[in-house]
Order: C-alpha cells, then sequence, then structure tokens
C-alpha cells in the first residue's frame, strides 16, 4: 500500500511538471490570451482533462507558474537588499550576479514576463506582492539617501530602472543580436563578465 501511494505521488508530481514546462514554453511563445489549454495538453502530450484536473484552469496554472519563477527571482534578493553591512556597490553586485546566474538558467523568463506586463495583464499578482519587499528594503534607503544628500541629481529610481535594464535586456536581445554578437558560447562569457562590469557602471552613473 505504501508503495502504491508513493507511485501515485511521484506520478503525480511528474504529471504537474510535465504541465508546467509545457505552459511555461506555450504561454512564452504565444502570450497569456492566445493561449488555450489544449495548446498546453498538447505540448505536455496528456489528456486535455489532467490540466484541469491538476490546476482547475488556464488562469491558475499561470498563476502557479508566475509565482514559481517570482519566488526564484525574489528568495535570495530578500537578504541581499536588507543586509545593513553591505554598501550599495555591494549590493548591486550581488544582484546582478544572483539575476544572471538565474536567467541563464532560466533564460525564456524575461520574454515571459514582459509578454504579459506589455499586454496590460492583470494576471501576474505576484509581482505586485513582492514590491513592498523593495520598497521598504534598505537599498531602497540606502538610494533615497543619495538624493537626499545631493550626490545624485536624478530619481532614485533611475538606478533600479538601470540595474534592471543592464541584468535582463541581453537575454531579450539575444535572438535580435544572433551569432555574429555571441558565437558559440560567447553570450554566457558575456554575461559572467558583465556581473563584474554591471556594479561598476551604476557606480558610474552615480559619481557622474
Amino acid at each position: 500500500m505504501a508503495n502504491t501511494v508513493k507511485e501515485k505521488t511521484e506520478l503525480d508530481a511528474s504529471t504537474e511538471q510535465k504541465i508546467m514546462t509545457a505552459a511555461k514554453k506555450i504561454f512564452t511563445q504565444k502570450g497569456y490570451d492566445a493561449t488555450k489549454v489544449r495548446d498546453i495538453a498538447n505540448e505536455a502530450d496528456i489528456n486535455l482533462s489532467l490540466v484541469n484536473y491538476y490546476f482547475r484552469s488556464k488562469e491558475k496554472l499561470f498563476e502557479h507558474i508566475m509565482a514559481e519563477n517570482v519566488n526564484q527571482l525574489f528568495e535570495k534578493i530578500g537578504p541581499i537588499v536588507n543586509n545593513e553591512q553591505l554598501s550599495l556597490n555591494e549590493k548591486f553586485a550581488s544582484i546582478a550576479e544572483h539575476y544572471i546566474d538565474l536567467l541563464l538558467e532560466n533564460p525564456d523568463f524575461p520574454k515571459f514576463l514582459v509578454n504579459e506586463v506589455l499586454s496590460g495583464s492583470n494576471k501576474i499578482p505576484a509581482v505586485a506582492s513582492k514590491r513592498e519587499l523593495i520598497h521598504q528594503s534598505h537599498l531602497a534607503k540606502q538610494i533615497i539617501a543619495l538624493k537626499m544628500e545631493n550626490k545624485i541629481n536624478f530619481s532614485p529610481i533611475q538606478i533600479i530602472m538601470n540595474l534592471m535594464g543592464m541584468i535582463v535586456f541581453p537575454f531579450l536581445g539575444q535572438k535580435f543580436f544572433g551569432s555574429i554578437a555571441f558565437p558559440g558560447n560567447e553570450f554566457r562569457e558575456m554575461m559572467e563578465e558583465r556581473k563584474k562590469l554591471i556594479p561598476v557602471w551604476i557606480e558610474a552613473i552615480i559619481n557622474s
């Protein structure tokens, strides 16, 4: 009996993961609105009813995938942005390293997220739920202090937008630049180099 329960649990986990992998691929390619549950079932090579059995609806499946991805993005960032022992530049370096490593393992996620943001989707509550983590963080206080102390003459949010743009854009533009810019394994090598360059560039912006 115990083995039967274990086998069922493993089968459930395997089927759920199969559905999520297929759904993430189709959502990335088509966007939420254009994706049909049947598309996901076909990609996963399973019966349509199984998708509804495990996730109840396309919306629930999308929210589950988005929450999983956003939690991955933020799980290591909390300790970094709230570490009062780290300088701003040390925080930027740690954030760049973490996000680049994560995106190298999940290169489709930026497109997945950006597609929904550009479509005006209201189906990404997982992102909004993490907003306060950044707004109330020690990192935010450090950046705001730069403005209060007249060390920068522009909005502090420009720093965050530049930081995230420097991290995410190469992944969005990888296919555009193509093999001429990134032959062989050069893309990964350039992203490794970028981990070191981003904090230098951000510091130059602050000190300009």
